[in-house]
């Protein structure tokens, strides 16, 4: 990566920690820039996780029953609503409830830092969303394995016509290994896009524009965190829905 494309996060970790990531890089043989090893898509990831950490430990400490704060509400519907979307999707959704919250709210904070100034949205960096469709992948498959077994959760991969299970394995592989692909391509062609299209606008205008396509740019976040989260439920969904249901 070069010097002049930096954000002021990335130079700030090139500066200070450049060393400890170029030699773990050099351990697993991974090609990169030896005096900027670090990456904006990484950088900004770290800040969200920060972000969600700092906030939710202010939200825990002003946790309240009797007196909640406007930021125990706004995390109250917020979990309303991905319990009632996991109720809907999948079978005795609830326990998986915290894994779609989190990614949830993960998606949704990468995808709207890129609105404020000198900051990037991870997601518009391919390698970010194949990160978390690898996720979603692993998650649904170890779910299934466990909810009902290996024999079982296998045996739905030749269909309900055992005649057929010929054609119907490699047809479900195929399926099965093209879901991290078309989350991956999904999440990222919609935010580079529209990160694209909202600095453009910036750039070229001045007021009522750049609130149009910021705002526009926020419907985006929230709509391609909501359908991630959606994809992965109906996985999660299908993996561990028992026949007899």
């Amino acid at each position: 990566m070069q010097a002049e494309a930096q954000t002021w996060s990335t130079a700030l970790f090139n500066s200070f920690l450049a060393a400890p990531l170029d030699a773990f890089w050099s351990a697993l043989g991974v090609a990169h820039d030896s005096a900027h090893p670090w990456e904006t898509w990484l950088t900004m990831e770290i800040l969200v996780v920060a972000i969600i950490l700092v906030l939710f430990a202010v939200l825990r400490a002003r946790l309240s029953v009797d007196n909640p704060g406007k930021l125990q509400l706004t995390f109250e519907a917020v979990y309303k609503f991905v319990a009632g979307q996991t109720d809907d999707a999948v079978e005795h959704g609830r326990k998986y409830t915290p894994f779609f919250g989190a990614l949830f709210i993960f998606i949704l904070f990468m995808n709207l830092i890129g609105i404020i100034p000198g900051f990037e949205s991870p997601t518009q960096t391919a390698a970010v969303p194949l990160g978390l469709a690898v996720v979603v992948f692993l998650y649904y498959h170890w779910m299934g394995l466990r909810e009902q077994g290996v024999g079982k959760y296998l045996l739905h991969f030749a269909g309900p016509i055992p005649a057929l299970a010929i054609v119907m394995i490699p047809i479900e592989l195929i399926s099965h290994f093209a879901r991290p692909l078309s989350l991956t391509v999904r999440l990222f062609a919609n935010m580079f896009a529209g990160e694209k299209v909202t600095l453009t606008f910036l750039a070229l205008t001045f007021i009522v524009a750049p609130a149009v396509f910021m705002g526009l740019h926020i419907f985006v976040a929230v709509l391609q965190a909501y359908i991630f989260m959606l994809l992965a439920m109906i996985y999660v969904g299908g993996a561990v829905a028992h026949e007899e249901h």
